[in-house]
């Protein structure tokens, strides 16, 4: 890219420079390799942690430890959410923010390098979506560029953060309510893969709103004097189904969704409480608010059919996603000049034996980086899932770096994503993946026009249709109780079989686990 040296004196702190030398690119790239051990070390920790949203102690605890003892000044409890941090370092030039999920699943807890299901700890959450590997990725992205920027004094500023509750898609949307992204030039976010790959523009997913109707009634004896009480769970049952039924004259694009998450004490009182959590997903902003005041409608008359009261609690957003042209294009002539990692015959082997062990479809580990994902690659979506990552996206030019770390054809969400995620696959699409963001952080480090065009395509092309609209308020305040009770259940359960890496090369060695691992015949 040319320095266009009119944009370099139009944005205050950025220095002149004109791209990384080659010089540069080639230390931060020894700057990740240098740090293969400590991608591992980190990849297998907070697998072993396994916390779920608003849990996250112990993995927010070690990756803020390994930062701040690394130069970086850390703040907690952002957004009033205990486990949720800001880790910054620099000054001058573009603020940089790196951020990736940390959450584990419930339920999903697995065995390392096992093909076969079979969990660790029965009930115990687990990293079935790979969420262990995105901050120890960012982590060594951030400090090999870190020493670049410090022995070639190039001016700029890394903020690292974590997506906490992602699952839940909880935060993103608080953190950017509370300013936790106020003067942010770019931000680079990461998320496992099975392949190396970045786009621009609509992603084609869903944004969300996840809202849980609590319904009040009166208790009373449900077969002396069931007259006499109101059931919440009437309030409940009767919202279900017409929704359901008024799901059959939405737009194909909804989805919509719900679990029962109190249906009352035992069947021989009348609730008196009763509550439903709802996601109701769609593609727009509009859309998305309509969907959500639809739900509000429903519920409020389904509480006047039952003579009960109902009310609402909004526990996350998450806004449609969408990348950044330039930030992209940089991106991905980073992603093609790292290439993929060097899969070795035992990783292809463990690869096969997921897909064999569990019905999958057989397909190698990827040799190849993925096409730069664009609007007319993609094609017309008929919508699907969400990522409060959008938020972000629709605040501060934002792309998501996708990286090498899992099993082609495992199922998202389930324990078959997680039987690779502390392996040698993990580890290696973590280090490929840890280069493209250093690298990506030095061209924006050092390169004010690539600043400036991704400014301009934010604010011209972007928001020239859409503006972000998220349906949160000033008084809506994160959940940070979910996922608790499970947690103080858990956890003494979980704690045994957390890694120690001054003891144990990996995780699998820890546990015993011959790497590949045949399926059981």
């Amino acid at each position: 890219m040319a320095l266009l040296v009119g944009t370099a004196l139009a944005l205050p702190g950025l220095a002149a420079h004109a791209e990384p030398t080659p010089e540069m690119r080639a230390a931060a790239i020894a700057g990740v390799e240098a740090r293969t051990k400590l991608a591992q070390e980190m990849v297998d920790s907070v697998f072993s942690f396994a916390e779920p949203g608003f849990q996250e102690v112990r993995t927010s605890e070690y990756i803020t430890g390994i930062l701040e003892k690394n130069g970086f000044k850390i703040e907690r409890g952002i957004a009033g959410i205990p486990t949720a941090w800001t880790a910054t370092w620099g000054s001058g030039g573009p603020l940089i923010a790196l951020g990736s999920d940390i959450d584990a699943l419930l339920g999903l807890s697995q065995a390392p390098g096992d093909p076969n299901i079979r969990p660790q700890v029965a009930g115990a959450p687990g990293h079935g979506e790979g969420h262990n590997s995105g901050m120890p990725l960012m982590v060594v992205a951030a400090l090999s560029a870190k020493d670049v920027m410090e022995k070639n004094k190039i001016p700029g500023r890394l903020m690292l953060w974590p997506g906490v509750a992602e699952e839940l898609l909880a935060t993103k949307a608080f953190y950017v309510r509370d300013g936790v992204f106020k003067d942010v030039d770019a931000s680079i976010f990461t998320h496992v893969s099975r392949d190396f790959s970045t786009g621009w523009g609509p992603a084609g997913n869903n944004g969300m709103v996840s809202v849980e109707y609590t319904f009040h009634g009166k208790t009373s004896h449900a077969a002396g004097a069931p007259w006499a009480g109101r059931s919440a769970l009437d309030g409940v049952e009767l919202m279900n189904t017409a929704w359901n039924m008024r799901r059959e004259h939405l737009p194909l694009t909804q989805r919509s969704h719900y679990v029962i998450t109190n249906g009352g004490g035992q069947p021989n009182i009348v609730p008196g409480t009763a509550s439903v959590w709802y996601y109701f997903r769609e593609n727009t902003f509009g859309s998305i608010r309509s969907l959500y005041e639809l739900g509000n409608k429903i519920s409020e008359a389904s509480a006047v059919a039952t003579d009960t009261t109902v009310e609402r609690r909004l526990l996350g957003y998450a806004a449609p996603n969408f990348g950044n042209k330039p930030l992209a294009e940089a991106a991905y002539a980073n992603i093609k000049s790292v290439g993929m990692p060097q899969w070795s015959a035992d990783d292809q082997a463990f690869a096969k034996s997921v897909q064999e062990a569990n019905k999958f479809k057989l397909e190698p580990l990827a040799a190849e980086v993925a096409p730069l994902s664009t609007p007319d690659s993609r094609g017309v979506s008929m919508g699907g899932g969400s990522d409060d990552i959008g938020d972000v996206m629709w605040t501060v030019p934002t792309i998501t770096i996708r990286y090498p770390s899992n099993v082609p054809n495992a199922i998202g969400h389930n324990v078959t994503s997680a039987m690779a995620m502390a392996t040698p696959i993990a580890h290696k699409g973590v280090v490929v993946g840890a280069k493209a963001v250093a690298l990506t952080v030095l061209d924006i480090a050092t390169t004010p026009s690539l600043v400036a065009q991704a400014k301009d395509y934010f604010q011209n092309v972007q928001l020239k249709d859409q503006k972000y609209d998220p349906v949160l308020t000033k008084d809506d305040k994160p959940g940070i109780h979910l996922n608790a009770e499970i947690m103080a259940q858990m956890r003494p359960k979980m704690e045994p079989y957390y890694y120690n890496p001054k003891k144990y090369k990996s995780y699998l060695e820890q546990m015993g686990v011959k790497y590949p691992n045949p399926p059981a015949k």
